[in-house]
């Protein structure tokens, strides 16, 4: 079930690319990553951490440039 709830995540954020103008999309980035984490610890609870790997990564495709900007804020913070 967990696995179907991922699929639909997908699902509905290709479906909210399709339809949100660029100004909408980072609120609707915001959305999708706060349905997503309780949805990886979901995965990985009921199927196993293996799964919910699977399933961070995913998120982390669909939702690329989010984790750009995350992973320049870290390091930026980290001195480099």
């Amino acid at each position: 079930m967990a696995l179907i709830a991922l699929c639909l995540w997908v699902v509905l954020a290709w479906v909210l690319m399709l339809t949100l103008t660029a100004r909408q999309s980072w609120p609707a980035a915001y959305g999708l990553i706060a349905l997503g984490v309780p949805l990886v610890i979901w995965l990985g609870v009921s199927m196993d951490w293996l799964w919910a790997g699977v399933g961070v990564l995913t998120m982390g495709v669909v939702l690329r440039w989010p984790v750009r900007y995350a992973w320049r804020w870290v390091r930026a913070r980290a001195g480099r």
